[in-house]
C-alpha cells in the first residue's frame, strides 16, 4: 500500500501543476488554481499514512531527534508520509507563486521556471520567486 499512495501522492498534483506551467492562460486554470482544496488529495494521502502509523509518528515530531526523524523517514510508509508532505507544501506554495505573479503581471517565461524549480526542490524555488517578485509591483486595481 505504501508504494501505491507514494505514486499517487505526486500524480494527484501534477494537472495542477501542469495548468499553472503550460495552460497559465485558459481560462479554467484561475479558476481551479484559485481554490487552495487542490492541495486537499494529498493531505488525505498524508493523513491516512500518519494516522495508520501513529505509534511510530507521534515521538519521532514531538520530541524529534535525527535518529528519530531518520529511523521514521527510512520505513515505507514513513517516507510516503515525508513524500505527501512536500507535495502537498511544494503545491500549496506553487500555487500561491502562480496566483501573486498574475496579480503582480510576472512574465510567463519568468515564472515557469521558478514553478519548475518549486515542484523539484520546493524551498529553492520560493526563494528563487521571493528574489525574483520585488521587480514587479503588486497591482492593486
Amino acid at each position: 500500500m505504501p508504494a501505491f499512495l507514494f505514486n499517487l501522492t505526486f500524480l494527484l498534483a501534477a494537472p495542477f501543476w501542469a495548468l499553472m506551467i503550460v495552460a497559465p492562460g485558459w481560462s479554467w486554470t484561475r479558476r481551479i488554481i484559485a481554490s487552495p482544496l487542490i492541495v486537499l488529495p494529498v493531505v488525505l494521502i498524508y493523513a491516512v499514512v500518519v494516522l495508520s502509523n501513529l505509534d511510530d509518528v507521534l515521538p519521532a515530531v514531538v520530541n524529534p531527534t535525527l535518529g528519530g526523524v531518520s529511523d521514521l523517514l527510512g520505513s515505507a510508509d514513513g517516507a510516503t508520509a515525508g513524500w505527501a508532505h512536500m507535495i502537498a507544501f511544494d503545491l500549496f506554495a506553487g500555487r500561491w507563486i502562480w496566483l501573486d505573479a498574475r496579480d503582480r503581471g510576472v512574465p510567463h517565461l519568468v515564472l515557469a521556471p521558478i514553478l519548475v524549480l518549486t515542484i523539484l526542490l520546493g524551498p529553492l524555488g520560493l526563494a528563487g520567486y521571493l528574489a525574483v517578485r520585488p521587480r514587479w509591483r503588486q497591482d492593486l486595481g
